[in-house]
C-alpha cells in the first residue's frame, strides 16, 4: 500500500520550486510590450532583487540541510539535494530569459530616446564629463586590491559588483607583458548605480557607474606605465542566517545586533560572473570564494547586481512609467468629526494603495492627544525609514499616554533598522517589548483604550507608509466590544505566552489557527455530502502547509467548489482534482492581503487577517485572522476577489505542474483587477463628494466607465 507521504510527495509542489515558478512570472511582466517601458526595467530589477533574497534565505538554508550528515535525517538531506538541483537548472534556464529580455527592453529604451552607452561609445565632451567626475568623486572610492594578496573575497560586502581587472603591462625590453590581477569594488553607492550623461544625437544618454570605471582604470592605475586593461564583473550571495548568541549575559537586542554583523561572514552560496571573463581569472575569482559544487555559479551578462534597475533614472520621461496613482482619502475619513467617534459608530475600513493610508495616522494621531485616550499599544514589524507611525507614538508617550510597542527584532533585513527605532521609542519612554521567544510577531494590531469605548485597528499589511503606496492590504478599525476585547488578549498572550486563553472571534497561531482552518474545510467537505452548496473563495499570498494542502483536496474531490488568488508560493497541484481554480496576480501592486470565504451552508463565513497558510505562520509565528462582520466590507471583498478572478490580463492560471500559464483573452472582454479598482476608487469618492454622503463606506463599485 502506497504510504501516505509518498502520496502527498506525488501531489505537493516543493515551496522552493513554486517560488522559482512565482519570480518567473515577475520577469515574464517585464516581456510584455504593453507594459510601460521604464516598469518594464523595474519588473527586471524586482526579479533579480527576489533572487538574491530567495538564496540568501532559502537555498542557503538547502545547503545547510544537504550538508548536515549527522543532525538531519537522510531522507531529508537527499530532498534538500534534490531541490536544489532543480533550482539551479530553473536558474540557468530563467537567466538566460533575463539577459535576452534585458537586452530588449534596452533596445526599446533607445527607441524613446534613453541610451544605455559603453565606455567606447564616448564622445569627447562626455569622455571630459566622466574625468571630471573621476576627479571630483570617484577617487578615493576605486581602490583596487591586487588578487595575490586577499586570501578570501567572501569575507567582503555581498551587496556590491565587483570588477576583476587582468592589467597587462608593456615594457620596451619586454616582448610580452607582464600581467597582474585586482579586484575593484564598483563605488555605486557613492554616486549611484547610473550615471546621466550629456545627451548627443537626439538622445538621453545613461551609463553603468560599471562602465564608468572601466573607463576610468588608466586613471585608477596612474603611474604605472604603458598598460591595457580589461575587466569583468561579478557578484556573490552569501548565506544570511543569523548566528544568535545564547549567551545569557547579553539582551536580546545585543544578541540581534550580533546575529545581524554575523551575516557578514556568511559563506558565499551564489556566483554569477561576465561570461566573457577569462578562464584563468575565473579560476582566481573561484578559488577565492572557496564555493563547492552545492553552490550555484551563473555565467551571465556584461552587468550584475540587476536589482538597481528597480531606480532606473527616467530622464523626464515620465510618459514611460505606469500614470501616477494618488490615493483616495475616504471621504467619511475626512470629516472635522472626532475620527475615534466615527469608528465607534460604524466599523471602518480602508483597502491601500486605493485609500490614503493617511487616515490611519490621523486616527493614531487624534489618540495621541485626546485627553480621553489612556493607553495605546500596536505591533510593529517592519517600519518606514522616517516612520510617522513610530513618530506618532512617542507623541502619544510624550502627552502622558501609556504606549506599548511591541517590535519584532527579527524581522528579516530589517533587523538593524528596528533595533533603532525600538531604542528612540524607549528614550521617549514607550514600553518596548521584543516578541515572543521562538514566535515572531507578524500579526498587524492596534489596540487603543479609552473612556468613550475602545477601538482596535486589525491589518492584513505591516503599519509602513512606504509599503501603503505599493502593496495592496486592508485594515479594519472597529469599536466592535467582543472583538476588541480580543484584541486587547491578544497583547497578553503575547506578554506571557504560556498561560492559557480562548479565543471566540479571532483565529491566532500558532494557538489554534490551523486546527480551526481545517475544521471550517471539513465543513464544506460535509455541507458538499449532504448535497448542499458549498465552496471556499479566497486570497491568500502562500500555500505550502501539507496537511491544508492535503484538506484542500479532500474538499475539492467531495465537489467543494475553490477559487483562490494566489500571490506566490503555492503546493497545489490543482489539475489533479476538479473544483479547484488557482489564479496569480502580478501587477504594478504587490498583492498582499489575505481573505478567506467559506460558504457555510448559505451564511458565509468571512475572514481577513496577516496568515499565509504555510508552517512559519501557522506554527511559528503570532498571527491574526479576523471575522469580518461589517455588511459593506464583506459586499466590498466579495466583490474584490470577484474581480480579481475574472482578470484576464495580469492573471495566470496555475497549471498541474506547479507553473503557470497566461490566460487566453481571444474574443474576452479585457479586465484587468488594479485600474479597475483604481477606477472605482475615484468613482466612488466623487459620488460620495457629490451627494454629501459622508456615511457611504461602500467604496468598491463597478465603474460604468467600464
Amino acid at each position: 500500500m502506497e504510504s501516505k507521504k509518498s502520496h502527498k510527495d506525488r501531489r505537493y509542489v516543493e515551496r522552493d520550486l513554486s517560488w522559482m515558478y512565482f519570480n518567473r512570472r515577475i520577469l515574464q511582466e517585464a516581456e510584455k510590450q504593453n507594459v510601460p517601458v521604464l516598469e518594464r526595467m523595474s519588473f527586471l530589477g524586482i526579479y533579480s532583487n527576489n533572487l538574491d533574497e530567495f538564496f540568501r534565505v532559502r537555498v542557503a538554508s538547502l545547503s545547510r540541510i544537504a550538508e548536515s550528515k549527522d543532525k538531519i535525517p537522510k531522507a531529508d538531506r537527499v530532498r534538500a539535494k534534490a531541490t536544489i538541483k532543480e533550482i539551479n537548472r530553473l536558474n540557468a534556464a530563467y537567466n538566460k530569459e533575463f539577459e535576452h529580455t534585458v537586452g530588449v527592453v534596452t533596445d526599446d529604451l533607445a527607441k524613446h530616446g534613453i541610451r544605455l552607452l559603453h565606455e567606447t561609445d564616448l564622445n569627447e565632451e562626455q569622455k571630459t564629463y566622466i574625468r571630471r567626475l573621476y576627479l571630483d568623486k570617484l577617487n578615493g572610492s576605486t581602490n583596487p586590491v591586487w588578487l595575490n594578496e586577499i586570501k578570501e573575497i567572501g569575507d567582503t560586502d555581498d551587496d556590491s559588483i565587483y570588477l576583476a581587472v587582468k592589467r597587462s603591462r608593456w615594457q620596451a625590453d619586454k616582448k610580452n607583458p607582464t600581467v597582474t590581477h585586482a579586484l575593484i569594488k564598483v563605488p555605486d553607492r557613492e554616486v549611484g548605480r547610473f550615471v546621466v550623461l550629456p545627451p548627443s544625437d537626439g538622445f538621453a544618454n545613461i551609463m553603468y557607474i560599471d562602465d564608468v570605471v572601466r573607463f576610468c582604470l588608466p586613471l585608477i592605475f596612474i603611474g604605472a606605465g604603458k598598460c591595457t586593461y580589461e575587466a569583468y564583473s561579478f557578484k556573490f550571495t552569501k548565506d544570511a542566517e543569523m548566528d544568535i548568541d545564547n549567551d545569557l549575559s547579553y539582551g536580546v537586542v545585543q544578541k540581534v545586533a550580533k546575529g545581524v554583523k554575523s551575516r557578514k561572514r556568511g559563506e558565499p552560496i551564489r556566483v554569477i560572473y561576465d561570461e566573457r571573463m577569462p578562464k584563468d581569472l575565473l579560476r582566481k575569482i573561484m578559488s577565492k570564494l572557496n564555493v563547492d559544487q552545492l553552490d550555484t555559479i551563473v555565467s551571465g551578462g556584461r552587468y550584475q547586481n540587476h536589482k538597481d534597475l528597480m531606480g532606473f533614472p527616467d530622464c523626464g520621461k515620465s510618459e514611460l512609467r505606469y500614470p501616477s496613482w494618488t490615493p483616495i482619502v475616504k471621504p467619511e475619513l475626512e470629516t472635522e468629526d472626532c475620527i475615534l467617534d466615527t469608528i465607534r459608530g460604524k466599523d471602518r475600513f480602508l483597502h491601500v494603495p486605493y485609500h490614503s493610508f493617511n487616515s490611519f495616522i490621523r486616527l493614531l494621531r487624534e489618540a495621541a492627544l485626546n485627553p480621553d485616550v489612556r493607553e495605546i499599544q500596536a505591533t510593529l514589524y517592519r517600519l518606514a525609514k522616517d516612520s510617522k507611525v513610530v513618530n506618532t507614538l512617542i507623541c502619544a508617550a510624550r502627552n502622558g499616554k501609556k504606549v506599548t510597542v511591541v517590535i519584532e527584532l527579527l524581522a528579516r533585513f530589517d533587523e538593524e533598522s528596528n533595533i533603532k527605532w525600538s531604542k528612540r521609542m524607549q528614550e521617549a519612554g514607550i514600553e518596548v517589548v521584543f516578541g515572543v521567544e521562538g514566535l515572531k510577531v507578524h500579526s498587524k494590531l492596534v489596540y487603543i483604550n479609552c473612556k468613550g469605548g475602545d477601538i482596535a485597528c486589525i491589518g492584513t499589511g505591516n503599519f509602513h507608509e512606504g509599503n501603503a503606496k505599493i502593496y495592496t492590504d486592508y485594515m479594519v478599525m472597529t469599536a466592535r466590544p467582543t472583538l476588541v476585547r480580543e484584541v486587547k488578549k491578544v497583547f497578553e498572550f503575547i506578554r506571557k505566552p504560556f498561560k492559557p486563553v480562548r479565543f471566540r472571534e479571532l483565529l491566532v497561531s500558532p494557538n489554534d489557527m490551523k486546527p480551526r482552518i481545517l475544521r471550517l474545510i471539513d465543513n464544506e467537505i460535509k455541507n458538499a455530502k449532504a448535497g448542499i452548496d458549498a465552496w471556499i473563495r479566497m486570497k491568500i499570498n502562500h500555500i505550502t502547509d501539507e496537511d491544508v494542502v492535503e484538506r484542500l483536496y479532500d474538499a475539492a474531490a467531495a465537489g467543494v467548489k475553490i477559487d483562490i488568488v494566489l500571490r506566490g508560493n503555492c503546493s497545489l497541484m490543482p489539475s489533479n482534482v476538479d473544483n479547484m481554480h488557482v489564479v496569480g496576480i502580478i501587477d504594478r501592486y504587490l498583492e498582499h492581503s489575505r481573505i478567506l470565504i467559506f460558504a457555510n451552508g448559505g451564511t458565509p463565513r468571512y475572514y481577513m487577517g496577516s496568515a499565509d497558510w504555510m508552517p512559519r505562520n501557522l506554527d511559528k509565528r503570532v498571527e491574526i485572522m479576523f471575522p469580518v462582520e461589517d455588511p459593506a466590507l464583506k459586499e466590498q471583498v466579495v466583490h474584490i476577489l470577484k474581480v480579481q478572478l475574472e482578470d484576464n490580463v495580469k492573471a495566470h492560471i496555475l497549471q498541474p505542474d506547479g507553473t503557470y500559464e497566461k490566460i487566453d483573452k481571444r474574443g474576452k472582454v479585457l479586465v484587468t483587477a488594479q485600474k479597475q479598482f483604481c477606477e472605482e476608487a475615484i468613482a466612488m469618492a466623487k459620488a460620495a463628494v457629490q451627494q454629501d454622503d459622508v456615511h457611504n463606506t461602500r467604496v468598491f463599485v463597478r465603474a460604468e466607465s467600464n
